[in-house]
C-alpha cells in the first residue's frame, strides 16, 4: 500500500522545520528492495516509525494524523531520505517528564529495520530542537573535573595520559594491581578493559582494595593525583549499584578520583542512565564495546559511530570512546574528528545537521585502540587539540623500558606536538619518547623513515 500521500510531504522546507523547533529531524541512507518505489518505501518506513502500519485502521483520528512522522526530503540517486518526527511522539518519564534515548531509538530504528520492502536503512545524523534537547540529562561531569583533580587549569587542561590494564583478562589480583602501580608512576588514568569485572580468578572484592592501595602508593611516590575507571557493567540494575557503591567505599578518600565505566552499547541506554542518575558525582565513562555490529561502514543497518557518540552526550556520558581517527588499529578515518567536535563543542556541524547544545556539558573524546607515542603527534595535528583522554594499552605496557616509561613517552609526545617540534629532534632530548622508536619499530619505520640513522640506533 502506497502511503506517500499521508506520510510524505516534500513541500516541507528544512529551514522552516528547524526554525519551528517542533520536530526531531533524522537523515538516513536507505535502499528499497527491488520492485518498490523510493518515495513509497520511504513513506512506509516513516509510517512504521510513527503512527502507521501497512494497512488503514479504523482507530485513526485527526489528532493521530497530526503526529505522523513525515518524509520531507529524498535524494534517490544518493539513497538519502530525511524524516521529521514530531517531538510529541517520543515517550517521557512519568516521574519527571524527561526524555529517553530508548524512545528515540524505538521509533527511529525500531521495527523499520526489518521491513519487507526495505533492503537496508542506516541513520547518518539527527537533529534535536532546543526545547526537546533540554529534556535530556546530559553529562553531570566532564573533562574539566578530571583536570581539577589532576591540579591543572579547568580550561584547556590538556592531554590525559591513560592506559588499559593488559592483558585484558588473565591477571590475578596482585599482578593486576602491580600493573596499575607501575603505570601510575608515569601516567594519569587507568581504565578496566571492558571484559574485566568479577572473574573467579580476579574477584572484584580482592582486586579493588589492591588497586586502591596502588593508587595511594603511586600518589605518595609521585606527588600527583591518579585516576581510575572501574567497570560497573552488569545485566542487573542492583548489581551495578552494588559494584559502584563497593568501589566508592573501597577508594574512600580517593572516591572522586574514580570514574565508572559502563558498556553502553551492549548494556543499552538504561545502563548509562542508571549510572548517570545514581552517581552524578562520578565521571561516566561510556565504553562502546560491540558497536561495530551496527556502526561499521560495512554494516548497512542501524546507525553510525557519529550517531552513537551524539546520543551518548544526550544520555549523560562524561566521555565516550571515539576510535583513533585512522591513527590506531581500529576502523576509522581522519575526518572522524567531526565526531569529537560534535560531542565536545557547544555548536557543531554533523554530516547533515548543525547542532546547538545550549550549554550542555561536553562529552570527552576517549582515544583508544593501538595508539603509542609515535602515533600521537599526527593524531593531535589532525584533531587540532589535545584535550582528550588517551588509553594506550600496548603503547604503555609495550614500551621497552617499563609501563611508567611508556606513560612518560605519551606525555612527551603531546608536549612535542604542543611545542610544534620535530619528533626526531624532540626524541634526542627526551629519552622515553626516543625509546618508543625502539619499542615500536614497525610504526617508527612507517611514520619516521630513516629514524635509525637520525637517532643513531643500529641493531
Amino acid at each position: 500500500m502506497d502511503q506517500s500521500a499521508r506520510y510524505a510531504d516534500l513541500s516541507l522546507k528544512e529551514d522552516d522545520l528547524l526554525k519551528e523547533g517542533k520536530h526531531v529531524l533524522v537523515a538516513y541512507e536507505m535502499m528499497p528492495k527491488s520492485g518498490y518505489g523510493y518515495l513509497e518505501a520511504a513513506a512506509h518506513f516513516s509510517a512504521e516509525s510513527s503512527t502507521g502500519t501497512n494497512v488503514e485502521v479504523s482507530t485513526t483520528d485527526d489528532f493521530t494524523k497530526g503526529v505522523d512522522a513525515l518524509v520531507y526530503e529524498i535524494d534517490e540517486a544518493k539513497h538519502i531520505m530525511k524524516i521529521a518526527y514530531p517531538v510529541e511522539l517520543f515517550d517521557r518519564n512519568i516521574t519527571d517528564g524527561r526524555a529517553m534515548i530508548v524512545s528515540f531509538l524505538t521509533l527511529a530504528i525500531g521495527n523499520n529495520q526489518g521491513m519487507g520492502d526495505i533492503a537496508h536503512a542506516k541513520m547518518l545524523d539527527f537533529y534535536v530542537p532546543p526545547k526537546f534537547l533540554q529534556l535530556f540529562d546530559g553529562p553531570a561531569k566532564d573533562i574539566s573535573d578530571m583536570w581539577r583533580i589532576l591540579g591543572r587549569p579547568i580550561k584547556d587542561g590538556g592531554y590525559i595520559a591513560g592506559t588499559i590494564i593488559k592483558p585484558k583478562l588473565g591477571l590475578r589480583p596482585e599482578p593486576f594491581a602491580e600493573a596499575a602501580y607501575q603505570f601510575w608512576l608515569g601516567g594519569d588514568f587507568i581504565k578496566n578493559d571492558e571484559p574485566q569485572g568479577n572473574q573467579l580468578f580476579a574477584p572484584m572484592k580482592k582486586v579493588m582494595p589492591l588497586v586502591a592501595d596502588a593508587m595511594r602508593r603511586a600518589q605518595d611516590e609521585t606527588g600527583e593525583a591518579k585516576l581510575f575507571s572501574a567497570n560497573i557493567t552488569a545485566d542487573d540494575h542492583y548489581e551495578m549499584l552494588a559494584r559502584a557503591e563497593y568501589v566508592l567505599e573501597t577508594f574512600a578518600e580517593n572516591a572522586s578520583h574514580v570514574a565508572f565505566l559502563v558498556d553502553g552499547y551492549v548494556g543499552g541506554p538504561g545502563m548509562v542512565t542508571t549510572a548517570r542518575r545514581c552517581f552524578p558525582n562520578q565521571y561516566l565513562h561510556y565504553h562502546r564495546a560491540g558497536h561495530g555490529a551496527v556502526t561499521s561502514p560495512s554494516a548497512k543497518r542501524g546507525y553510525t559511530a557519529f550517531v552513537l557518540a551524539k546520543m551518548s552526550r544526550l544520555q549523560g556520558a562524561s566521555g565516550i570512546h571515539v576510535g583513533t581517527m585512522g591513527y590506531g588499529k581500529m576502523e576509522g578515518a581522519a575526518d572522524d574528528r567531526n565526531i569529537a567536535y560534535m560531542i565536545e563543542r557547544d555548536s557543531a556541524d554533523g554530516p547533515f545537521y548543525h547542532q546547538e547544545w545550549y550549554g550542555m556539558k561536553p562529552t570527552t573524546p576517549i582515544i583508544s585502540g593501538g595508539m603509542n607515542a609515535l602515533r600521537l603527534p599526527g593524531f593531535f595535528e589532525n584533531l587540532g587539540h589535545g584535550n582528550v583522554i588517551n588509553t594506550a594499552g600496548g603503547g604503555s605496557y609495550g614500551h621497552i623500558d617499563s609501563p611508567a616509561a611508556g606513560a612518560v613517552s605519551l606525555r612527551q609526545a603531546y608536549e612535542c606536538w604542543k611545542e610544534g617540534a620535530d619528533p626526531i629532534e624532540w626524541a634526542k632530548e627526551h629519552k622515553e619518547f626516543a625509546r618508543a622508536f625502539e619499542s615500536f619499530p614497525g610504526d617508527a619505520d612507517s611514520i619516521f623513515p630513516g629514524w635509525r640513522d637520525k637517532l643513531g640506533v643500529h641493531k
